[in-house]
């Protein structure tokens, strides 16, 4: 244990005076007689004395806070006691407001009976064994629950006053703090106000309710330590402790602390901590802990030794509280000051030079203006111009962003790769659609080259025209109606800028001041470079989109075939394309005329949403149409076990669902078709009976082609009066973000189900597409009706 000389100050001035004017009455010491002051005095000394055992140390005074000068203001009620005199030495704001201005230093008992404590059945606790007592004696009370009841205080100011309602329930533990050999033996008993609660027969589960009540009723934490133990880990925590970290005590118990430090806990406040853990002193400290959560809160702690009969250090008692409000107050406060203190300096500053300060200021103030603002018009841009993949409403949104914020009016010309004008968009801030379309039809028609756009488009470099004089102007504008047309407009100076993208010049942004008191200054045309090489990229980037989407469209629609007349069966087929982007999936259909006198129907879909999912459903396909159209084995369970080893073979594509039906002619008239179905994976069809009824197809499935070759398919027969019609679809007309396939299922069959009786195969494909498509997925569909 460290010596007298080397435990440092405990307990600052404001800690003292916070005792000693809480033991004293506060005020009421200012009017008190010459013995009323000495016996302040006394209860001070007492109070110093009694803050060093807590702490551990000598009766010095210092920087640190202490055990008391942390609780002084929680709003907990708790009492310091004496235990070779048997006497409460201290109590905080809470016990003074909670028992009454009992003068200290006083008898246990006799600060419980002028208190009004009593035990549940309303005896004083000086006339049982209640808690006051106990810890007196220095054994703890881990926890009983007391009756406070003015009305039998001792005190008869006190007594004469209660109303009768001011009964409370309270829940008591205390525990011895000082060191064997300490000169004060002192010991900490902590009150916390319960609700009140019905009594029941059963005493036990009274007092279980009760201590459930005690567990929320405060949030400041208690815990222990065992640093007999190896890594000095945590032995009981109370249930505050569980509100304000999130571990529960299980979670906790048998672990060292250390597990509420993190990255920004400060580790010149860890290693004091450590340090004094190690001297077996008393330290108080304000560390920046984290819950279970992650989320950090500021934990005032301070952490007592305590020591048993013998001298022997048995554990370490914390007190934790949650200050993260206060350090946040005391920080806005300190950067408050600073800023104060800046603002003084700067002030101080501006005074001596006052003119070139503010000339810096109104300079810097533009500046940062004209920043911010092209920041902003940058940002609005990118998302504005990046969010469609039409070029017309790409365009109009452009000119939109350029009026009235960079100019009164703009123009703006897109050219073909030839060079050619082959779309305009403009807008002026006052309307004047029709001046602005008679000027941007003829003068895009008979754009010279001479004019600024032109010279843009051919040089890929910006043009700035000061001063549009009428002379300027007929060079400019070689049309006489664009000429008149521009003069109704107005225009004083024109910036134009090439929009270029990917090396290649796509248009020209046009730009219009109306007014001789708005002119283009150099931060203006980069700002107008800036954003004409934005609107390009976008603009090419809708270019690609419609090219590559037109080339797999054309691709995978020219895979698709047109359905053959077939005798004896009605058909038709539906395709959509995906339109929300460029891709393009494997979906397919077919249907053929089987050389045994059988039909054949398929439906498929390929992995993948690209051109070369495209082309695979192609290679695909072919398969499919070389197998079915002389097979040894015409099962289609035989069939697509025959497809699935070619295409793992000869790696026609990586994976895809496929579903195959052999339809056998009646043998007679009036008999049923005979249809033999295999699935590899794929979405069940659908069957309309001739009255209109709707049955899903789901009895046979499997593994999708190119999993397992190896794997046995099932084949499924039926037997379909004629009128009846099949329905074969891929998975793009039942599939929405966030809803089950099923679901998509039974709506398609109740849109099917709808449909007139007597509807063909045209009809039904018209009412399966009927519903919201999600459009991120190709769907093809077909249709066929037996006769």
């Amino acid at each position: 244990m460290p010596s007298e000389r080397d435990r440092p100050d405990t307990l600052p001035p404001r800690g003292l005076e916070s005792a000693a004017e809480l033991a004293g009455g506060g005020g009421a010491v200012a009017t008190a007689t010459r013995d009323a002051d000495h016996g302040l005095g006394q209860q001070a000394g007492i109070v110093t004395a009694a803050s060093a055992a807590v702490s551990g140390h000598g009766g010095r005074t210092g920087a640190h806070a202490t055990l008391p000068g942390v609780l002084a203001d929680v709003p907990v009620a708790v009492v310091v006691i004496d235990q070779k005199s048997s006497s409460v030495i201290y109590a905080n704001t809470a016990a003074v407001e909670l028992a009454g201005n009992v003068r200290l230093p006083v008898d246990a008992d006799a600060w419980g009976a002028a208190a009004g404590l009593t035990d549940l059945s309303g005896r004083p606790l000086a006339s049982s064994s209640g808690p006051l007592s106990t810890v007196a004696r220095g054994r703890p009370i881990t926890g009983e629950a007391v009756r406070l009841s003015p009305g039998t205080s001792t005190e008869r100011l006190r007594a004469d006053a209660d109303d009768g309602d001011t009964d409370q329930l309270l829940w008591v533990t205390g525990f011895p703090l000082s060191q064997v050999d300490s000169t004060e033996q002192l010991a900490l008993v902590v009150f916390l106000q319960l609700d009140p609660l019905e009594e029941t027969a059963d005493p036990e589960a009274y007092l279980q309710a009760l201590r459930e009540r005690a567990v929320i009723a405060t949030d400041i934490t208690f815990t222990i330590t065992d640093p007999r133990e190896p890594d000095n880990p945590l032995v009981w925590v109370n249930p505050s402790f569980t509100r304000i970290t999130g571990y529960e005590a299980d979670e906790v118990v048998g672990r060292n602390c250390r597990f509420l430090q993190g990255p920004a806990t400060d580790p010149a406040a860890l290693a004091d901590l450590r340090s004094a853990l190690d001297e077996r002193r008393t330290v108080t400290t304000t560390l920046l802990n984290y819950r279970k959560d992650g989320s950090p809160f500021w934990n005032q702690l301070s952490v007592s030794p305590v020591f048993d009969g013998a001298g022997t250090l048995v554990s370490f008692v914390g007190v934790q509280t949650d200050v993260t409000e206060r350090v946040r107050v005391e920080r806005e406060r300190e950067s408050a000051f600073a800023a104060e203190q800046a603002a003084r300096r700067e002030a101080e500053l501006a005074r001596s030079i006052a003119e070139q300060a503010r000339s810096d200021a109104e300079r810097a103030q533009s500046d940062a203006e004209r920043a911010q603002g092209r920041l902003a018009l940058m940002a609005e841009a990118t998302s504005t111009l990046i969010a469609t993949l039409d070029m017309t409403e790409l365009l109009d949104r452009l000119a939109t962003l350029c009026v009235p914020r960079l100019a009164d009016w703009v123009f703006l010309t897109l050219v073909d790769q030839y060079g050619e004008v082959r779309e305009t968009a403009s807008r002026h801030r006052d309307g004047r659609q029709a001046e602005l379309q008679e000027f941007s039809t003829l003068h895009a028609r008979h754009l010279p080259p001479s004019s600024p756009s032109r010279r843009s488009i051919a040089t890929s470099r910006s043009v700035l025209v000061d001063d549009l004089s009428p002379e300027v102007r007929e060079q400019l504008i070689l049309h006489p109606g664009a000429r008149e047309a521009f003069e109704r407009l107005g225009g004083t100076s024109a910036l134009t800028v090439p929009m270029v993208a990917r090396r290649r010049t796509l248009g020209a942004l046009a730009l219009v001041m109306s007014s001789p008191d708005r002119t283009f200054s150099r931060d203006d045309v980069e700002l107008a470079e800036d954003l004409a090489a934005r609107a390009a990229l976008a603009m090419d980037n809708v270019r690609l989109y419609q090219q590559e989407h037109t080339v797999a469209d054309t691709l995978q629609r020219s895979l698709l075939p047109e359905l053959p007349e077939v005798a004896g069966i009605e058909s038709a087929a539906h395709y959509v394309s995906a339109s929300s982007a460029a891709d393009v999936g494997g979906d397919f259909y077919d249907l053929l005329d089987l050389p045994d006198g059988s039909v054949g129907i398929a439906v498929g879909d390929v992995v993948g949403h690209d051109v070369a999912a495209a082309a695979a459903m192609g290679h695909l396909r072919g398969v499919l149409r070389a197998v079915v159209w002389e097979a040894d084995d015409a099962d289609p369970g035989a069939v697509l076990a025959r497809v699935d080893r070619l295409v793992q073979g000869l790696r026609v594509a990586s994976l895809a669902t496929m579903v195959w039906v052999r339809a056998v002619r009646p043998v007679r008239t009036g008999a049923p078709w005979r249809v033999h179905i295999a699935n590899a994976g794929h979405p069940p069809m659908l069957l309309r009976s001739p009255g209109g009824a709707v049955r899903i197809l789901g009895e046979v499935t499997g593994l999708l082609v190119g999993v397992d070759h190896s794997t046995h398919r099932e084949t499924l027969v039926l037997d379909v009066p004629s009128g009846s019609t099949l329905i074969a679809y891929t998975d793009g007309l039942i599939e929405r973000p966030g809803r089950d396939m099923d679901e998509g299922i039974h709506e398609l069959c109740e849109r099917v189900a709808t449909a007139p009786v007597d509807a063909g195969p045209r009809e039904l494909c018209d009412a399966a597409v009927s519903g919201a498509l999600d459009h991120r997925d190709d769907v093809a569909l077909i249709a066929v009706r037996f006769g």
